[in-house]
């Protein structure tokens, strides 16, 4: 992955939500590509990737995502690329 422009991390509450979603065996797996970014962004310096962008898009855009699922899927968001 490439290096942040920024030096955003992901905060303590979305890893907290993060790793609530990778816990939830309901999650879905667009859910929990987006939820393992947030987790490895909360203590590296790495953007998020593509893969891992249009996953968390698709949680965002899901009236199905639980709220920690769409607070992990913003925190990878915030840390793409400009």
């Amino acid at each position: 992955m490439a290096k942040k422009a920024t030096n955003e991390k992901t905060g303590s509450a979305a890893a907290a939500a993060a790793a609530r979603v990778m816990k939830d065996k309901t999650a879905s797996k667009s859910a929990k590509t987006a939820a393992a970014s947030a987790l490895t962004q909360s203590k590296s310096t790495e953007v998020t990737g593509k893969k891992a962008a249009s996953a968390a898009g698709k949680v965002l855009h899901d009236p199905k995502a639980s709220k920690d699922a769409k607070s992990a899927a913003a925190s990878a968001l915030t840390q793409r690329k400009k």
